[in-house]
């Protein structure tokens, strides 16, 4: 089973022949749509590099997921430096299968500033790191292949269509292989396991599709060490018409906040 560390190194050998993602990563139809937005982050980084010897953290991440991903196809990464200024970098990426794009992305990198203004640890939480994961078991044919990867503990909330009242989960998540160093495309691909906060209040399996997510980093919190677990906390901004509008922070284990998250999901049923 192919873990993210090795599709981030087959990322950089993939040329003009594609990156093949394997079905363990799946997620319905397509592929899971965190690990896209990771191989998106390290695109953007090798581009950065290659061209501009340009390191810089990255501050925000927009992904748009304009279609299906499939897997065992290859898939095309082009991203393209955009501007690269004193401070900041913005990278364009397109993602392609087949010819048609799935995919569009947009990140920026940039250094630090000097600033009168610091403001951090505005928000906290006061969950307790658990010992083991608590989520769904892995049931054939049921519950998406490439939450295999992951360890979730929920602490509020409900799992999906138990037929719940609450639109907030809160829990843990971390990796069930520990990758061999944690990197901000590790975060991201751990943030999506989480399923949409509304699915909770359905009675039956129904289909869901992120159609774009905002992802900002902090840069002042440390990434966790290997098998530490990071902290979730999503609420429910907006949700009607079949469309809802999701916000979540993530931290480390020391509750330092380390980035936040958008999400615009359809939801069908």
């Amino acid at each position: 089973m192919m873990h993210l560390d090795d599709l981030l190194l087959a990322l950089a050998k993939t040329g003009q022949h594609g990156l093949c993602i394997p079905d363990t990563w799946a997620q319905g139809r397509t592929v899971y749509g965190g690990l896209t937005a990771a191989l998106v982050l390290r695109d953007m980084q090798q581009k950065m590099s290659r061209q501009n010897n340009d390191h810089r953290p990255v501050r925000y991440l927009n992904v748009s997921f304009v279609g299906p991903l499939k897997v065992n196809v290859p898939i095309h990464f082009e991203s393209t430096v955009l501007r690269s200024g004193r401070s900041a970098t913005q990278v364009m990426t397109t993602v392609l299968q087949a010819g048609q794009t799935c995919v569009v992305a947009q990140g920026c990198f940039a250094i630090e500033r000097d600033s009168a203004i610091h403001l951090t640890d505005r928000c906290g939480h006061e969950m307790t790191p658990p010992k083991k994961a608590n989520f769904i078991p892995q049931i054939p044919r049921v519950v998406p292949r490439f939450l295999r990867h992951f360890e979730i503990n929920l602490q509020a909330g409900r799992l999906p269509f138990m037929r719940g009242t609450k639109s907030h989960l809160h829990g843990w998540m971390r990796f069930k292989k520990p990758p061999a160093v944690l990197h901000e495309e590790h975060v991201i691909a751990a943030i999506d396991a989480w399923p949409s906060t509304v699915l909770q209040q359905l009675k039956k399996p129904a289909a869901a599709s992120t159609m774009n997510w905002n992802l900002a980093f902090t840069q002042t919190a440390q990434l966790p060490t290997q098998n530490d677990w990071m902290a979730y906390q999503a609420t429910t901004a907006h949700a009607a018409s079949g469309y809802v509008i999701g916000d979540a922070h993530i931290w480390n284990s020391q509750g330092q906040l380390m980035a936040l998250s958008r999400q615009t999901v359809g939801v069908f049923g």
